[in-house]
């Protein structure tokens, strides 16, 4: 089984003429709650069971009958709670905490994880038997980096989502986009989400840049490397003004010759142009480095990361 998967276990059927579609849907989060308190909350409890049980609660189960319960995470369960779900999913009855006697529930159980149950089963921390009740109907879901072309519809809906939630509107850039698909998303969509929520926030201006884009990302996992950037995207291109007249004739670089129509003239590289303009820029700042990350418009952080990859360091006054 792949890191994410949903597992449906049908009941009988609802009443005739009942759709289970029309009924009650109760999600329970697995990793939230543990112990005895999630037992009260799958299973509910009667009026004084424990210290503090002023009124009987019907449990999720029960509240979800006639219709579904989605137990969402439901590889974090406990082995303790895993055999209680088992009998509930065999004897199609719930006994509430405090009580002796079972209560039939007529469910539809649908369950997701992102772990792989069969190692967790062979690794002891999964009921065996509890995985093959579950398994009867699986639907294997891809991590988002094996699926790049849903990345721009997730983008532009969350950019739309968080407009509506009262944050300002932005659009992204199509060089972005580009980085986005190009990046392994350990965090799937949630991490998306969130990456976009940043760059609304921060981002100046109403398009969320390549550049901003990539900071970002390389602040949560560290230098992105060459690998990962885009090309080919006219729309973020951008100048550097060394603070002179432009030179008619190309900087020069004896390690690399140009070919074709300008043969014989030579080009430096963008990787020895990226280092002058940090030299200068740093220079300009008198080696402030935030003032140069603001000049530079980058974070501090890629900055750094920059400066410590050409070998730039604030020069030591006697």
């Amino acid at each position: 089984m792949p890191s994410t998967a949903a597992i449906v276990t049908p009941y009988s059927r609802p009443t005739v003429g009942i759709s289970r579609a029309d009924r009650n849907l109760k999600p329970v989060d697995c990793a939230a709650v543990t112990g005895e308190l999630m037992t009260r909350q799958l299973f509910g409890h009667l009026e004084g069971a424990f210290t503090g049980a002023s009124h009987a609660s019907l449990g999720c189960f029960r509240a979800a009958d006639q219709g579904t319960i989605f137990l969402d995470e439901i590889g974090e369960m406990e082995l303790s709670l895993q055999s209680k779900l088992l009998r509930v999913l065999q004897e199609r009855v719930v006994v509430p905490v405090g009580g002796h006697d079972g209560i039939p529930v007529d469910v539809r159980v649908v369950a997701a994880t992102n772990r792989d149950l069969e190692e967790e089963v062979r690794a002891g921390r999964f009921r065996e038997d509890l995985f093959y009740r579950l398994n009867v109907v699986a639907f294997l879901t891809k991590g988002l980096a094996d699926r790049p072309e849903d990345i721009a519809p997730l983008a532009k809906s969350f950019l739309e989502q968080l407009s509506r939630d009262g944050m300002p509107y932005k659009s992204i850039s199509a060089g972005s986009l580009e980085l986005l698909e190009s990046f392994s998303w350990p965090g799937n969509i949630r991490q998306l989400r969130n990456l976009l929520e940043q760059a609304v926030v921060g981002c100046d201006g109403p398009l969320i840049t390549l550049a901003y884009i990539r900071d970002l990302l390389e602040i949560q996992v560290g230098d992105l490397g060459p690998v990962a950037a885009p090309t080919n995207r006219p729309d973020d291109t951008f100048n550097v003004d060394f603070g002179r007249e432009p030179d008619p004739r190309p900087l020069t670089n004896s390690n690399t010759t140009s070919v074709g129509p300008d043969q014989g003239r030579e080009w430096i590289s963008l990787e020895a142009v990226e280092r002058q303009y940090l030299l200068q820029t740093l220079e300009h700042t008198f080696y402030n480095r935030a003032a140069a990350a603001r000049l530079s418009g980058i974070s501090r952080q890629s900055l750094l990361r920059k400066m410590k990859k050409h070998g730039l360091e604030a020069p030591v006054l006697d």
